[in-house]
């Protein structure tokens, strides 16, 4: 699946089944907004059946190929807010290619929402021809701009475009992986849904803010749901996301703080690749802290048939698929710079309950397609027509956002040792470690109905910290395997968890 392809992106514009009160925020003229307002239109579109979307565009927009589409580009000169000397500005996405779907926004400004008209004046076409002033095409998405990096250039720190995608990045880094608002059925036989972003609502910011607020409705065939953003520029850039789910049928598959990455190959897995770079990926484990204590590391894996792995939990602490790797040397690539890439951690607030981390990992040979999906599975399914509602945060950064005292598995290297065994050879650091008793730290390692053998601990002087390597004997299922460092009773580092597949 190319996950990177498919941000099919759709919306309409509010419709008569919205309550009356409701319908003035679809015209022209300024209508009055608060933060209830995108849940009432949610709920009451979800109390009705659902319509597909249009992708109706002229003939030249519609057909449009990659580079056409790609010579399309918004005027930075016609950014909303230009010239005010605010801490944002926001530009707008022209519909076509993969973005045929219509996107309403507004402005919303002293407690007033107005939409913020398409012209095709805001956009430079290459060598397409515009649409007459008289359509109105909508938008595709937008991004928002802020001084992260200088106090005097805005830098594109966020954009949401496709389907209910999203990304960000932190200060000094490069778009990577994505967010998205809502997953139904990703990884099932019956096929995934895929919800879309079809209204935003963008808060005008004070001078001199620092954060952002975008409301945002979402609409699917099996629910409705209405987000409010909150999102904070800086060194990890933050978004505080509320939001309530409206299902028009029992959700049994509804994935929350969903996100997707890329990984392609890396030193555990480079299997029938020929490439001049050590590693190619966007992401390279699953960071998880559980209900029970546990600060879980599992490294990704490029499979050759799907793979999908469930760690089961109450009340998470956080997870997200984290990019550890930060030295060009892993990667040798001038042009990705994937040590630049951020990683995304999602943290609840409040209380979840029963469910389960879910990680997803899809074969790929390419590094065009995201092939890698996790997200928070509730044991419950969210019934029909009722309110369900969620709130966390998410971090894009370089790091997850609290310290962890546990050392950590900075690197995992998976090899044959003759025929009938494979190597695993851990890298483990962080400054625990140099507190420990060399004679009594012991690597511990574990797998399911597979034999373990030669399990090794010694100091890396190469980077301060240990190795921990064990051999498996060769199996012909996939095997589930525990590893970690402890001194007598007590952890010393994280728990390293891993499936090794024929």
């Amino acid at each position: 699946m190319n996950r990177r392809d498919f941000l099919a992106a759709s919306a309409l514009p509010l419709v008569s089944g919205v309550a009356p009160g409701l319908l003035s925020l679809a015209r022209a003229q300024p209508a009055p907004f608060d933060r209830s307002i995108v849940r009432q239109i949610a709920r009451d579109l979800a109390s009705k059946p659902y319509k597909a979307p249009s992708e109706k565009l002229p003939d030249n927009l519609a057909n449009i190929d990659y580079d056409h589409y790609r010579a399309i580009r918004f005027l930075p000169e016609r950014a909303l807010w230009r010239g005010e000397k605010l801490p944002f500005e926001a530009q707008f996405f022209h519909r076509g290619f993969f973005y045929k779907n219509r996107v309403d926004i507004f402005e919303v400004k002293d407690g007033q929402a107005s939409k913020i008209a398409y012209q095709p004046d805001l956009f430079s076409f290459g060598d397409t021809t515009p649409p007459g002033p008289a359509v109105d095409l909508g938008f595709a998405g937008f991004r928002l701009h802020a001084p992260i990096n200088k106090p005097d250039y805005y830098d594109e720190v966020c954009v949401f475009l496709g389907a209910s995608y999203f990304r960000a990045v932190a200060k000094g880094q490069l778009y990577g992986l994505s967010a998205r608002g809502l997953s139904i059925n990703t990884g099932e036989a019956k096929g995934e849904e895929f919800p879309f972003f079809k209204t935003f609502w963008i808060e005008k910011p004070a001078a001199g803010a620092n954060s952002i607020v975008v409301h945002a409705l979402l609409d699917s065939e099996s629910a409705a749901a209405a987000y409010r953003f909150t999102i904070r520029p800086g060194d990890t850039t933050v978004f505080d996301v509320e939001m309530a789910i409206y299902p028009r049928v029992d959700l049994t598959h509804a994935g929350l703080a969903p996100m997707t990455s890329m990984f392609f190959f890396g030193p555990n897995d480079r299997k029938d690749v020929e490439d001049f770079r050590p590693s190619v990926h966007d992401s390279d484990g699953l960071t998880i802290f559980n209900g029970r204590g546990e600060e879980l590391w599992r490294p990704l894996h490029n499979p050759t048939d799907l793979q999908v792995s469930s760690f089961a939990d109450l009340n998470p602490r956080g997870f997200g698929l984290m990019q550890r790797q930060k030295d060009f040397a892993a990667y040798q690539d001038l042009e990705s710079n994937f040590e630049r890439r951020p990683s995304l951690w999602a943290e609840p607030i409040g209380d979840w309950g029963e469910g389960a981390v879910k990680l997803l990992e899809i074969p790929t040979k390419e590094e065009i397609h995201d092939n890698i999906a996790s997200f928070w599975l509730p044991k419950a399914a969210l019934a029909a027509k009722g309110e369900h509602t969620y709130t966390y945060r998410l971090h894009w950064g370089p790091d997850t956002p609290k310290p962890t005292s546990l050392a950590r598995f900075s690197r995992t290297g998976v090899g044959a040792r003759g025929d009938n065994a494979t190597i695993f050879v851990l890298d483990v650091t962080g400054e625990r470690l140099k507190s420990v008793d060399p004679k009594i730290l012991r690597g511990v390692v574990t797998a399911e109905k597979a034999k373990i053998q030669n399990i090794v601990t010694q100091p890396n002087p190469a980077t301060g910290g240990w190795r921990l390597s064990f051999e498996l004997l060769k199996e012909k299922t996939p095997v589930e395997i525990r590893a970690s460092l402890m001194q007598e009773s007590e952890p010393v580092s994280e728990v390293w968890v891993y499936r090794w597949t024929p």
